[in-house]
């Protein structure tokens, strides 16, 4: 049917509880790294910012082939024009929309979207400011896709650039948004105590709590009002254990990965570990199988993003860091397009049927498959999945698969993540025997 929810491509429509022809689950999925085109245009003509090209086919066109350069150093610098225009609360809010709404035209039922608030303060925006209005514009695009008949839930990611010097700050941030005001006036030991009290309103497991509180966090700083403790909460519209629409519930450490390791923002890591805060950091990306040890020792991180250099030296998944993430299941966040233009994946060929994301997924590792950045790679979910079925003999057990690993994967609390497992597989085995 027709919805009243519309992407700058024009409206979207429903389809079996998504918005989309299927169920997905997206955990790697850069805000500003998905801006439309037309979009950008529009928010640089108001900011007063030079593009490289004036109307939304030819600046897609730049921003594909600028990053078709084989590095991420390169890959990276077309994010100068989509931060740039990104710097008001009003751009994040329609950003964040359009977003939350281009999932759903993807078919995604959970989508985790992770950005860098330090990036977009620029014109005068507060940390706390930029994230309320990510949050604000997620909420409205989930509150859409509901009224149109479909299911989304969106929540954030909050990353600190790895070659600068406010992890910390954003640490302290992402403790604030999750675990309240408070959950940072005392020391160590009154943050364990914390974590070591039930909470009100029911008891809840230790799964539940490291897999996140997908609270909602949002200010009412215009009118002074105080900010509500995180929970989880049940309504006619959400499913138990659904978190807040825009959310923040967990943190990771983006940019330049060579050179700039997870251990050289370790009081923010430890901060981070010492409230139970989810991390997944980049990892495995720029950098070799040494930066994912350095990201699960010293992050914790419960997830890696992409990890597609771990098996370039240990081709038979054997070593001591292998088992480890194979037998932990940690969770990895692979974006197969982005991988190729970067170069990550060089090592084992230059496209899609000699990516290891195949190879990983036959030996049983907790593979998922996310686009990364949909406006510099030209592509989704199912752009990327149709790609492996066609070229990597991926089958519909194989995408079943990764779905299932990323509803396990998710941020989110654990009745949740059985829920989005029976619901994506619930949708595949429709189609199948449709």
């Amino acid at each position: 049917m027709t919805t009243r929810a519309t992407t700058p491509e024009g409206p979207i429509r429903a389809a079996d509880g998504a918005l989309g022809p299927h169920r997905h689950i997206c955990l790697h999925d850069h805000l500003d790294g998905g801006v439309h085109p037309a979009t950008v245009l529009e928010l640089a003509r108001e900011a007063g910012h030079e593009l490289p090209a004036q109307d939304a086919e030819a600046l897609g066109r730049w921003f594909r082939e600028s990053a078709d350069s084989g590095s991420l150093t390169r890959y990276l610098e077309t994010f100068e024009h989509t931060v740039a225009v990104m710097q008001s609360a009003d751009a994040l809010r329609r950003v964040a929309r359009e977003h939350a709404l281009t999932c759903a035209a993807d078919g995604i039922v959970h989508a985790e979207v992770r950005w860098a608030p330090e990036q977009h303060v620029a014109g005068g925006l507060t940390l706390d400011a930029a994230v309320d209005a990510v949050q604000q514009g997620l909420a409205e695009g989930v509150a859409e896709v509901k009224a149109a008949g479909g299911h989304l839930s969106a929540v954030q990611i909050l990353c600190a650039m790895r070659h600068l010097d406010r992890s910390r700050e954003i640490a302290e941030l992402v403790v604030r948004r999750v675990r309240g005001e408070d959950a940072l006036l005392g020391g160590p030991e009154d943050a364990l105590a914390s974590q070591l009290r039930p909470r009100s309103g029911g008891q809840r497991g230790v799964a539940d709590d490291v897999a996140a509180s997908g609270a909602s966090s949002s200010r009412s700083a215009a009118a002074g009002g105080a900010v509500p403790s995180p929970s989880t909460t049940t309504s006619p519209a959400r499913v138990p254990g659904e978190p807040e629409p825009g959310a923040v519930v967990a943190f990771d450490l983006a940019g330049p990965e060579a050179g700039f390791p997870a251990s050289a923002h370790r009081e923010a890591l430890e901060l981070l570990a010492a409230h139970r805060i989810p991390v997944t950091l980049h990892s495995g990306e720029a950098d070799g199988a040494a930066s994912m040890a350095d990201a699960l020792l010293t992050g914790r991180a419960l997830r890696l993003g992409h990890g597609v250099r771990l098996l370039d030296e240990d081709p038979g998944a054997t070593s001591p860091l292998s088992r480890w993430i194979l037998d932990r299941g940690i969770t990895l966040e692979v974006c197969p397009c982005s991988n190729l233009q970067t170069g990550a994946t060089r090592a084992w060929g230059e496209g899609i049927a000699e990516h290891p994301v195949t190879r990983m997924l036959r030996r049983g590792f907790a593979v998922t498959v996310s686009p990364d950045n949909r406006l510099m790679s030209d592509t989704c979910v199912s752009h990327e999945l149709e790609l492996l079925r066609a070229r990597a003999g991926w089958d519909d057990e194989d995408v079943l698969a990764v779905q299932r690993h990323a509803a396990r994967g998710a941020f989110v609390p654990r009745e949740y993540q059985q829920w989005l497992e029976e619901h994506v597989t619930a949708g595949h085995e429709r189609q199948v025997r449709a």
